[in-house]
């Protein structure tokens, strides 16, 4: 399984657009050879060079497997809650300074997770123990000015 952006390649730079310098809309995701046996694909965008540790910037779940692509500025149904404290996806917003990575990971599951609309992160990684088929991962960069 593979995730990729025609925004951008695997390390490369987060083009302004998707950040909160810009319009703060989602990249577009490609969303490669998911698994056949896979009933739910899960999606965490987090980066962990944030001055107060790993902060979440999207956690979406029970994304059908059949999807191939995920447009730019997407809203997608399952929303967990991120950094901001809001659902939804909250583009690269960094200290000045030294460029940040920011991790895309796509999950697919051998089920669909029960979880309430604005679940954390964890209670997601939590539901989804044992359930993995395949994983796959996009980092991208973003240096504020």
């Amino acid at each position: 399984m593979r995730l990729e952006s025609p925004a951008f390649k695997h390390n490369g730079t987060i083009p302004q657009k998707f950040t909160c310098q810009g319009e703060g809309v989602s990249p577009e995701l490609l969303l490669v050879d998911v698994p056949n046996n896979a009933k739910s694909l899960v999606l965490i965008m987090d980066d962990p060079d944030a001055p107060s540790g790993v902060f979440d910037h999207w956690i979406a779940w029970n994304i059908p497997p059949d999807t191939k692509k995920l447009k730019e500025g997407v809203q997608l149904g399952n929303q967990g809650k991120n950094g901001y404290g809001i659902t939804g996806y909250k583009g690269p917003c960094p200290p000045a300074g030294k460029p940040h990575r920011y991790f895309f990971k796509l999950y697919a599951l051998e089920e669909e997770l029960s979880l309430p609309e604005g679940a954390a992160k964890s209670r997601v990684e939590r539901a989804m123990e044992g359930l993995i088929l395949a994983t796959a991962e996009l980092i991208g960069t973003y240096q504020r000015s």
